[in-house]
């Protein structure tokens, strides 16, 4: 089941793995969210969307690729972030429920 908020995306990362009816973006959110960068990265890469950009640039940022995460962002028509990557993590996610 999709989540209907933040707090129950939160609750769903106590689970061992996503829901598989989920979409992809926001499996991947659910990957880097249970610090799995590597299964979110090959998850986000594939998905040629804004919102698949968005996520990548995230990934990249959280690992310290500035240049990298720069361009994804640019892909996704965002400006590169001043909030937290907490704070971000859950822009993203609520702009996928």
């Amino acid at each position: 089941m999709i989540p209907n908020n933040y707090t129950d995306f939160q609750y769903a990362l106590e689970e061992s793995k996503p829901d598989h009816s989920w979409p992809e973006g926001l499996q991947a959110l659910w990957y880097v969210a249970k610090d799995d960068w590597q299964k979110s990265h090959a998850i986000a890469q594939d998905l040629h969307t804004p919102l698949g950009n968005w996520i990548h640039a995230y990934l990249h940022r959280k690992e310290g690729d500035e240049f990298n995460a720069g361009f994804w962002y640019r892909q996704a028509g965002k400006t590169y972030p001043i909030i937290s990557l907490e704070d971000e993590l859950q822009e993203i996610v609520e702009s996928t429920l």
